[in-house]
């Protein structure tokens, strides 16, 4: 069994309508698709029919995949989460060591991830380094290109 991945409402909604579209709207689109190859004849020469299968197989594999992280999401609340420390859900303020400015980011489940908005994944490096800081302590996170460290700053929810 997996560990559990935990998810706001908006983003475990987001993963559901991915899988009701991918069962209703996909799997019937691609199995049209191997029928018409099929009809065209002998399927050992039929680029279609060989290109359509393997389609099928991703769009199952990912059917699979999305079936696997749903069964293991739960929902958390970010109204009870405590800003004591970093969590998943909560938006954390950090000024980096030896730069300039602040930056803020809300920890997320990987799926919900989206640097552009400032959700970073808690299982990147930096979410990683950041979950269970305190307000004034020093996350020192190991990247690709070296050590970063940030001073938290600020939690909120």
């Amino acid at each position: 069994m997996s560990t559990p991945a935990y998810y706001t409402e908006e983003g475990l909604k987001k993963l559901q309508e991915e899988l009701h579209r991918l069962r209703t709207v996909d799997r019937p689109h691609i199995s049209q698709q191997i029928a018409e190859a099929r009809d065209k004849g002998d399927l050992s020469e039929n680029a279609e029919y060989h290109a359509a299968k393997e389609d099928q197989g991703l769009l199952e594999a990912r059917i699979a995949k999305l079936e696997e992280t749903l069964a293991n999401a739960r929902v958390v609340d970010p109204e009870q989460l405590d800003t004591d420390k970093v969590y998943i859900h909560t938006t954390v303020k950090v000024r980096p060591m030896g730069g300039e400015g602040e930056r803020s980011f809300t920890l997320v489940a990987e799926s919900e991830a989206d640097i552009k908005n400032g959700k970073i994944s808690v299982s990147s490096p930096i979410g990683q380094g950041l979950l269970g800081k305190k307000p004034g302590e020093v996350a020192e996170i190991q990247v690709p290109n070296g050590t970063m460290r940030f001073e938290v700053i600020e939690i909120s929810r």
